[in-house]
């Protein structure tokens, strides 16, 4: 598992050298940091008590094996294009968490993971994973790396990272789970049957209620895995990546959180009374 593990974090000589040196590991002093937080999310940040140390990203160009079982009026799940996408996800994540590591960062914030489909690439499909590497500036030494030591990943923004703290949690790592699903296509009969009519599809309804749910149970287990208390910022989205019309892919995603402490006392709200005149 260390064996298979190194391999999939395995990033570019060039990206590792580029790493230590702005680390300072190249004797040498340490260089800028990089960063894709806007100048509102860089203030949350250092409020929350973390400064940005790098932009972190990991990239995977994934092959999409053949999909024998096509059977055109049943729903089933595409196992062979579930595994793909998924392995690409988490291949890209991996090495973007690998950049962290290398800086000595704590954790990624801001995390994105976007999709890239290239016309000379037939069958294939790019992730990219991006976010911006910090570094807890904590006095008493506290670190807030996963329990394996490695540095957590979320996709909050730098206010909402800020809030997650102030709650009394933090965030653990970014958990997913997708589904790649065949809809079956409506018979001559029933689509006849069903013409001009206000009625509800229950074979497209069952088929869609059936992939969204295991995108999600593959994202909690991932979550319950690694013993977190919940998760935040959970979205579903949904894909095609230019497979037929009845083939799609819903992808469920979040941060896992472990809660460590009672939220902070909020201030009570106040009246505020705009001194302006109102627009006629």
């Amino acid at each position: 598992m260390i064996e298979e593990r190194s391999e999939v974090c395995r990033i570019p000589q060039d990206a590792e050298r580029r790493l230590r040196e702005m680390r300072g590991q190249a004797g040498g002093p340490p260089r800028l940091f990089t960063s894709d937080l806007s100048v509102n999310e860089f203030l949350m940040v250092e409020q929350a008590g973390f400064e940005p140390v790098g932009l972190v990203m990991g990239s995977s160009f994934f092959h999409t094996g053949i999909q024998w079982k096509i059977q055109p009026f049943e729903n089933y799940e595409l196992d062979v294009l579930t595994a793909a996408l998924y392995h690409a996800r988490e291949y890209a994540m991996a090495r973007m968490e690998e950049e962290a590591h290398l800086l000595d960062a704590d954790g990624v914030v801001g995390v994105r993971i976007e999709a890239g489909n290239h016309a000379w690439a037939e069958s294939m499909v790019e992730f990219t994973a991006v976010g911006t590497a910090v570094r807890c500036r904590s006095e008493d030494g506290r670190r807030y790396r996963k329990p394996d030591g490695r540095p957590f990943t979320s996709d909050l923004s730098g206010q909402d990272f800020w809030t997650l703290l102030r709650a009394g949690c933090r965030p653990l790592e970014l958990a997913m789970g997708n589904c790649v699903y065949h809809v079956g296509a409506r018979g001559f009969r029933q689509a006849l049957s069903q013409m001009g009519q206000n009625v509800e599809m229950p074979n497209y309804t069952q088929a869609l209620y059936n992939a969204r749910e295991l995108a999600m149970e593959r994202m909690q287990a991932e979550a319950e895995a690694i013993h977190a208390h919940g998760m935040v910022g959970v979205r579903v989205e949904q894909g095609n990546y230019s497979w037929e019309s009845h083939i799609m892919e819903f992808f469920a995603i979040g941060t896992a959180v472990v809660r460590d402490s009672q939220p902070a006392p909020l201030s009570a709200p106040q009246l505020m009374l705009t001194l302006t005149d109102s627009p006629a």
